[in-house]
């Protein structure tokens, strides 16, 4: 697992304030666990769509147990631990099973991903903003094998991803956006210096890169994102940015007739201006050559999933308030809005950052309990 340095640091607090450091570490057996620390897992290869209910879910609070609540709107449960495993996730030594198998006690293994929040006040000194845990990936052409862990966290064939951030407020400002897109990139589908991530690269997306490039001579270039000079190696500011092309693509939601071309620095070295850094040439990567490379995105994008369910399990030392919980559950309500959230100025919410092409639910349905 890889630290960023104290310059990549600077380099990303300019693009957004609300974001911060990362970290990643890649197995690629059939059966291994992916872990990026930031701020990886996907769907199965032929996937239902998410299972429409003629029913609204009844909107009563379940105590399963002592401090394992189901909140009375159904997006999310309050799991209350004790100060020592609590204290752990905000050293960043979490125990994500705890977890997940608290959840597979009372609930089928019915969601696409866990997203554990915690619930400081600020953000903790020296700890990731996000982490990304891959359970499996069954999607091939990522540029990495297939591998189901499930087992390990008590699920079985759906959860792809356990996603842990140490503040409920991320989910509006991020990095949400930027962990979800760990499930499909950047898993080796172009070549990076920064691992699990774009890099110097014309992706200009959650996972960094830029969205346009000048030639300044003796191969040096600078990086623009949206007309400015600076763009993030490994992000772009938090959720104000929307998923780039090649991320739309290695999530199923455009056709390989849609890719555009990447291009991609040789060796890079940042430059001391926004921006601007140094490499032995620039390539560039056709989507005929990538596809070649990896083969064909199975599922197709004819076939992909496109509607995600996600569990939110609220972790605190003690029962949260009501007002506390009503918060979060208006962010997470805004995130998987089909349509803009309210207030949220720059931010986007899932269904605009993938241009209305997949929806992201929270809802706790009642076939989901056991």
């Amino acid at each position: 697992m890889h630290y960023f340095t104290e310059l990549d640091k600077k380099i990303f607090l300019r693009a957004s304030s609300m974001m911060a450091v990362f970290v990643l570490l890649i197995a690629c057996s059939t059966d291994a666990i992916t872990e990026i620390e930031d701020v990886v897992s996907d769907p199965v290869e032929n996937p239902a769509e998410n299972p429409e209910s003629t029913e609204e879910p009844a909107t009563v609070e379940i105590g399963f147990e002592a401090g394992f609540v189901l909140h009375e709107d159904r997006r999310l449960v309050n799991l209350v631990l004790s100060s020592s495993d609590y204290d752990a996730f905000i050293e960043g030594e979490g125990d994500l099973k705890l977890v997940s198998n608290k959840v597979y006690e009372h609930m089928n293994d019915d969601f696409d991903f866990l997203i554990i929040l915690s619930v400081e006040a600020t953000q903790p000194p020296d700890l990731f903003y996000g982490r990304s845990t891959s359970v499996q990936n069954k999607v091939q052409g990522l540029g990495n094998s297939t591998y189901n862990g499930a087992a390990a966290y008590g699920a079985t064939d759906r959860l792809q991803s356990i996603i842990y951030m140490p503040r409920s407020e991320y989910v509006k400002s991020g990095p949400f956006l930027h962990e979800i897109a760990h499930t499909w990139g950047n898993k080796g589908f172009i070549p990076t210096t920064v691992g699990g991530h774009w890099g110097y690269a014309s992706t200009a997306g959650q996972l960094g890169g830029f969205d346009a490039l000048q030639d300044l001579g003796s191969n040096t270039y600078r990086g623009q994102m949206n007309g400015t000079n600076g763009f993030g190696s490994f992000a772009n500011g938090g959720n104000s940015v929307p998923y780039g092309n090649l991320e739309l693509y290695l999530m199923g939601l455009i056709p390989s007739n849609e890719l555009e071309s990447v291009q991609v620095a040789v060796n890079p070295q940042p430059g001391s201006s926004a921006g601007e850094f140094t490499a032995e040439a620039i390539d560039t990567y056709t989507p005929e050559a990538l596809i070649m490379e990896h083969g064909a995105r199975i599922p197709s994008y004819e076939n992909s999933q496109k509607a995600f369910n996600a569990l939110a399990v609220i972790i605190s030392k003690e029962m949260l308030s009501d007002e506390r919980i009503d918060t979060i559950n208006t962010d997470l309500e805004n995130f998987s809005r089909p349509a803009a959230p309210d207030n949220w100025g720059s931010s986007n919410n899932f269904w605009m950052a993938t241009q209305g092409k997949a929806s992201f639910d929270f809802t706790v349905r009642q076939e989901s309990i056991k």
